[in-house]
């Protein structure tokens, strides 16, 4: 470097002047010099290393279209540890088997089912005497015990030890005979006692209106010079019965698919005579308008759906 050259000397003077501020100590008022970071361009992110920006990136999907994280699907094939103790299962008490009964042993039991049998004969005449059943019941259900009974004997006589007379005195049919005999009304129908005018009926009247007025005639003599002779019943073709009840002011004439037992004669009695107390006036003054009158006996078809 020349004396002549003047770049050179303000070079100089500025190195040895930078120099001396270093060397120079700062005052109490004075701040070091704060290294201000270059600016973040939009859309970029901060490094976590100061200076170094991050470049923009995409902005996120919408939720709609991130898929949400799949929850782990356990594995079945291996064995599940239970989440609460459990106390092993109870295994039900073994019965003993019973023992083979003897054969003095089976002779009793069917000795108490021939005396079972028995009694329950006995049962049904007492039911056919307090009028619950009609004759058709009370012969078929007694014809079934009695079958029971003349197989059992046989198949005892044969062999005493035998266990075949028990599925003879099964139960079950009993029912089943009492409701395929009980007797169910066909029609009923309602007459005037004087003049035999008909006020209503129900069902189909399987009697001719001549043999009606043939019979109402009869009836009104003898009450006339009798009273009231209460009921009358006659069999009819098919096994249909016939029962004509009698009231003070009308006659009640019901058909029946088979003769009916005491208390299904006695039931008609009731509702006749319900009629008559509930209609009296109207039946006095022969108004005889179906929408003025009420009729206890329709009770009997209504049951039919039941």
């Amino acid at each position: 470097m020349t004396q002549d050259d003047p770049s050179a000397e303000i070079s100089e003077s500025l190195v040895r002047r930078l120099i001396n501020e270093m060397q120079e100590p700062q005052g109490p008022d004075e701040k070091p010099l704060e290294h201000k970071p270059d600016p973040v361009p939009p859309g970029a992110l901060v490094s976590p290393i100061s200076g170094q920006p991050v470049p923009a990136q995409p902005p996120p999907a919408s939720t709609a279209q991130v898929s949400p994280i799949r929850p782990h699907v356990p594995d079945h094939s291996q064995p599940q540890l239970p989440l609460t103790p459990s106390l092993p299962e109870k295994t039900p008490p073994v019965e003993p088997l019973a023992e083979p009964l003897t054969p003095r042993e089976h002779m009793q039991r069917a000795e108490e089912a021939l005396i079972k049998l028995r009694e329950k004969m006995s049962l049904l005449a007492a039911e056919f005497a307090q009028g619950k059943l009609n004759q058709a019941q009370f012969d078929a259900v007694y014809s079934r015990y009695s079958e029971q009974r003349m197989i059992t004997e046989r198949l005892l006589a044969r062999d005493p030890t035998t266990q075949a007379w028990q599925s003879v005195v099964q139960p079950g049919h009993t029912k089943f005979l009492k409701a395929r005999f009980e007797a169910r009304v066909i029609s009923y129908a309602i007459y005037d006692r004087d003049n035999a005018t008909q006020i209503a009926v129900t069902g189909t009247v399987q009697l001719q209106q001549a043999q009606v007025e043939a019979v109402l005639t009869r009836l009104k003599a003898v009450s006339d010079l009798r009273g009231n002779p209460g009921p009358a019943h006659k069999k009819l073709p098919n096994d249909h019965s016939v029962l004509f009840v009698p009231g003070d002011l009308t006659v009640a004439v019901a058909i029946f698919s088979l003769e009916p037992s005491a208390i299904q004669y006695q039931r008609v009695q009731d509702i006749h005579r319900d009629f008559e107390r509930a209609n009296q006036q109207a039946l006095r003054r022969k108004d005889y308008l179906t929408g003025r009158l009420v009729f206890p006996h329709r009770a009997l078809f209504e049951e039919k759906k039941f």
